[in-house]
């Protein structure tokens, strides 16, 4: 629970703020960019408290959001119905999950909604309204793993769906050694029609990417939108396994036709159309060092 006593000092006078264990995941800015900012020192912070009762909601949602309960409200605000808003909607029967964990560093994750079977990207929080919530949708089938960093609460998911986990055999460790399948080598990989997992190594040795429909990819950490919103974006500074794997991976991105980019962490970002997606991925690796 946040600490009052704690309030960072950027914090805006009024009823919401962030006190001093905020991570800097950014969770809260995507949810409520009218409510939090960034302070350039590693955390977030109540730039403008909610001015309507919709920037309220957002900001509640944002709380309910957060891996280390790090926002708060004084006096107490009932935040029920921001929690009942997770999963929220996206686009085309994709919702943000929300209940971020602490343990993938607040990464996002998300319910695909499909016909033959529910798909959860990464873990969110196993928190008890989200099971319940994701329960009334259909429950999930697959929990695709992206990577090693954003499998969080997995094992709490499997056990309540029965679903089955994927993930590459390059980021297999002993916490994730029961998912059962596991991904080989370096070609995209069907999951089921419209589904295809495409190894995308660089940002982990077992980096893999989720392209669905020809629509939607999901990143994990190997590619995410600008946080102006107005591309995309990666970075050395996070490329755990090999910078040199990693802008292969993004130069293998050119094959491929989708127009959202939907990553663990950093900002969604969509383009106007596959040809559009495509050159912001060439602008990037025009952009970003060959070594």
């Amino acid at each position: 629970m946040a600490l009052s006593a704690r309030r960072l000092p950027e914090n805006a006078g009024g009823p919401f703020f962030v006190d001093d264990s905020c991570i800097d995941c950014a969770k809260c800015r995507e949810v409520a960019p009218a409510t939090f900012a960034d302070n350039e020192r590693g955390a977030s912070f109540v730039f403008a408290q909610p001015a309507d009762e919709t920037a309220r909601h957002r900001a509640l949602m944002a709380l309910v959001a957060c891996p280390t309960a790090s926002i708060g409200t004084d006096p107490r605000i009932d935040a029920r119905a921001a929690t009942a808003s997770f999963p929220e909607p996206i686009a085309g029967g994709v919702y943000d999950c929300g209940f971020t964990a602490e343990s993938s560093y607040g990464a996002s994750s998300y319910l695909l909604r499909r016909d033959d079977g529910n798909v959860l990207v990464d873990s969110p929080r196993a928190a008890g309204p989200l099971l319940a919530a994701i329960g009334r949708l259909g429950g999930v089938r697959h929990m695709f793993l992206t990577h090693r960093d954003d499998v969080a609460d997995h094992a709490r998911f499997a056990a309540a769906f029965g679903c089955a986990r994927i993930l590459h055999e390059g980021d297999i460790g002993p916490g994730t050694a029961a998912v059962e399948r596991v991904v080989t080598g370096a070609d995209p990989v069907a999951l089921a029609t419209g589904l295809a997992i495409v190894p995308v190594p660089g940002h982990t040795r077992g980096s893999a990417a989720l392209l669905a429909d020809e629509t939607f990819l999901f990143t994990g950490d190997h590619v995410w939108g600008s946080e102006d919103g107005q591309g995309l974006d990666a970075s050395r500074s996070v490329c755990w396994y090999s910078w040199r794997e990693q802008r292969r991976s993004l130069e293998r991105l050119l094959d491929l036709r989708f127009e959202w980019v939907l990553p663990g962490h950093g900002r969604r970002f969509r383009a106007a159309s596959a040809a559009a997606m495509r050159a912001e991925v060439e602008r990037l690796l025009h952009r970003l060092p060959k070594s």
